[in-house]
C-alpha cells in the first residue's frame, strides 16, 4: 500500500518503547484516575437499574428484555456474572474502570501504528486525563465497555486495511454493537476513513463484507429495540448548544485546555493531505470523532435519539487529532530551533498533558461527588431509613422512584408499598406492576398518612405524569392530603402527606407548601 502506516514509516521500534510508554503508561494513568473516588457512596438511577436488574436470575433477565432494555441485554448478562462475585457499587463500576484503562492503552497503540510512539504516548495520555472518559469510567453502565470495543475495532480496522484480514474486525465490532446498537455508526466513520485515504477496490470489498456481517448480526437487536423505542420518549432533539457541549467534552471542558487542544486538533488535520492509501491520525481520528455524533444528531432531528453518552466511543478520535497536531508543531519547530532529543521531547509532551490534568482536577473532583450525578438514590434511602417506621405506607411517585427501594432494600425493610401489586422480577418489568387508577384511589382511601418518595422535578412541578395511575396518585394527594413534613438529604425528595381532616386536628403541625400545579412533560 502506498505510504503505509506510521508504524511502517518509523521502522522497527524496541518493545520497551512501543509498549512501556505509549500503551502501558496511559492505561496506568486511566486506571488510577478511574479508581480515584470510585466509591461515591451512592448510585444514581441508571446505575441502580444495572444493579437491580443484573442481580435477577437469567430467566428473569430474559423475560425483562422482551419488554424493555433489550439494547442493554448483553451488558446485563455480563454484570450478572460480575455481581455474583460481590454485589456492591464498587464492583458494579470496576468493569467500566478496567474498560476505560484498556481504551486508553488502545488509543496509545492506535497512535503508534498511525504516527509513531510519541504520538501514541500523547494520544493515550490525553484520553486518560479527559474528564469525559473519567466520568464514564466510574459509571455502572455499558458506555466505557462500548468505547473499548469500538477502539479495538478501529485498531483492527487499520490492520485490515494493511493486511486484508477482516474477520477479527467484524467479530469485535459485532459484539460491541450488541453492547449498544448505536456503535454500528462506527461503520460510517470507517467508510469515511477509506474515502479520505482513497483506498483501492480490494480494501473496499473486504471492509464491505465485514460491514455486511456486522449489520446482519445486529438486525435482530434493531428490530426488538425499535419496538421498545418508547423508552426514549424523554429525549429531545439536539441543538447547536448540544454539539458545542460535545466538542468541549471531547477536547476539554476547561477554557485554556479546550482552546489549546482545538488549535492542535486543527493542526493535526494536515494529515488529510497525505498520499493516497496512507492511514493517518487525521484520516482515522476526524471521522471517528465527528461522523457517529453528527449522524445521530441529524437522525435525531426527525426522531430524537441523541444522548452524548451514546457516542462516547467517538471520543478517542479527538486525542489522536490533538496528538498529531502537537507532533506536527514539534517537527516544525525542530527545523528552526535546537530542540531536545526525541525521548526528552516525548516526556515534555507528557508533562504538558499532566498540566492539563492539573487544570481539570477541580472538575474531576466535583464529578466524584454524588451531587455530580442527576440524582442520588442512597440519599433517598438514608432519609427513609431514618424517618419511616416499619409498617408505615409508602407511595412511589412515579413508579420509577421505586428504584431506590430496589437498590437499597434494607432501608425500606418493613414498609408498606401500597401501590405495588407484583414485584419487578416476577412481572418482567423494571419497577414492578402497580394498581390501576381505581386501585390506587381505593388503597389511598383508607390512609390517614402516607410517605411519598417522589421525583424531585415532579415535586417541584416541572412535569406531570401521563399514566392514568400516576395521575390518580397526584390527584388524590392534592385533593385529600396536605404535605405535613418534608425531609431532605442531598437530592432526596421524601414527603409525609397527612389527610386533611387528620391534619386539622393537629394545630401545632405546620404544613409545608405543596408543589405548584405541574405542567405536562
Amino acid at each position: 500500500m502506498p505510504g503505509g502506516t506510521g508504524a511502517e514509516r518509523t521502522g522497527r521500534v524496541p518493545w520497551h518503547v512501543r509498549w512501556g510508554a505509549p500503551v502501558c503508561l496511559p492505561a496506568l494513568v486511566m486506571l488510577a484516575l478511574g479508581l480515584w473516588g470510585v466509591d461515591r457512596g451512592g448510585m444514581w438511577r441508571d446505575e441502580a437499574v444495572t444493579f437491580q436488574v443484573a442481580r435477577r436470575s437469567v430467566p428473569q433477565l430474559w423475560q425483562l428484555l422482551h419488554g424493555v432494555d433489550a439494547v442493554h441485554g448483553l451488558y446485563y448478562l455480563l454484570m450478572h456474572a460480575v455481581l455474583a462475585v460481590h454485589p456492591d457499587e464498587v464492583v458494579l463500576r470496576l468493569p467500566s474502570v478496567c474498560a476505560a484503562a484498556v481504551t486508553a492503552a488502545l488509543v496509545g497503540e492506535l497512535g503508534v501504528r498511525l504516527a509513531g510512539p510519541r504520538v501514541g504516548l500523547w494520544a493515550g495520555l490525553l484520553y486518560a486525563v479527559s474528564p469525559l472518559a473519567g466520568h464514564y469510567a466510574q459509571e455502572g453502565r455499558s458506555y466505557a465497555l462500548v468505547a473499548a470495543g469500538a477502539t479495538c475495532a478501529t485498531l483492527l480496522f487499520t490492520a485490515g486495511v494493511r493486511t486484508g484480514a477482516w474477520r477479527a474486525y467484524a467479530a469485535v465490532l459485532a459484539v460491541t454493537c450488541w453492547l449498544h446498537e448505536f456503535a454500528v455508526l462506527l461503520l460510517l466513520a470507517h467508510a469515511a476513513t477509506l474515502a479520505l485515504a482513497r483506498t483501492g477496490p480490494r480494501v473496499w470489498r473486504g471492509w464491505g463484507c465485514a460491514a455486511g456481517v456486522v449489520t446482519l448480526t445486529l438486525a435482530p437487536m434493531i428490530l426488538v429495540s425499535h419496538a421498545q423505542s418508547a423508552q426514549l420518549a424523554w429525549v429531545r432533539p439536539p441543538t447547536w448548544a448540544t454539539a458545542e457541549g460535545l466538542l468541549r467534552g471531547f477536547l476539554g471542558p476547561g477554557g485554556g485546555v479546550f482552546w489549546a487542544c482545538l488549535v492542535l486538533a486543527v493542526l493535526g488535520l494536515a494529515g488529510l493531505a497525505a498520499p493516497p492509501g496512507r492511514l493517518t491520525c487525521a484520516r482515522v481520528g476526524l471521522p471517528l470523532a465527528a461522523v457517529p455524533p453528527a449522524a445521530l444528531m441529524l437522525v435525531s432531528q426527525l426522531s430524537p435519539l441523541y444522548v452524548d453518552r451514546y457516542v462516547l466511543y467517538a471520543l478517542p478520535g479527538a486525542p489522536l487529532l490533538v496528538a498529531a497536531g502537537a507532533d506536527r508543531l514539534a517537527r516544525g519547530a525542530a527545523r528552526r530551533l535546537p530542540l531536545p532529543r526525541p525521548p526528552v521531547l516525548a516526556l515534555t509532551g507528557a508533562a504538558l498533558t499532566a498540566l492539563a490534568l492539573c487544570l481539570q482536577l477541580p472538575l474531576m473532583k466535583a464529578d466524584r461527588d454524588p451531587a455530580g450525578r442527576p440524582d442520588d438514590l442512597a440519599a433517598v434511602a438514608r432519609v427513609v431509613a431514618r424517618e419511616v417506621r416499619p409498617g408505615e405506607p409508602v407511595l412511589f411517585l412515579p413508579a420509577q422512584a421505586r428504584n431506590a427501594a430496589l437498590t437499597y432494600p434494607r432501608a425500606f425493610a418493613g414498609v408498606r408499598d401500597i401501590a405495588l401489586t407484583e414485584p419487578g422480577p416476577e412481572s418482567g418489568t423494571l419497577y414492578g406492576r402497580e394498581a390501576d387508577a381505581a386501585g390506587v384511589r381505593r388503597r389511598l382511601a383508607g390512609l390517614e398518612r402516607v410517605w411519598v418518595v417522589a421525583d424531585r422535578e415532579l415535586l417541584a412541578g416541572h412535569w406531570s405524569p401521563a399514566d392514568p395511575a400516576e395521575r390518580a396518585k397526584t390527584a388524590v394527594l392534592a385533593r385529600d392530603f396536605l404535605p405535613a413534613e418534608e425531609v431532605s438529604d442531598g437530592t432526596a425528595g421524601v414527603r409525609l402527606y397527612v389527610r386533611r381532616v387528620a391534619l386539622s386536628a393537629l394545630p401545632d403541625l405546620v404544613p409545608v407548601p405543596g408543589p405548584p400545579r405541574p405542567a405536562h412533560r
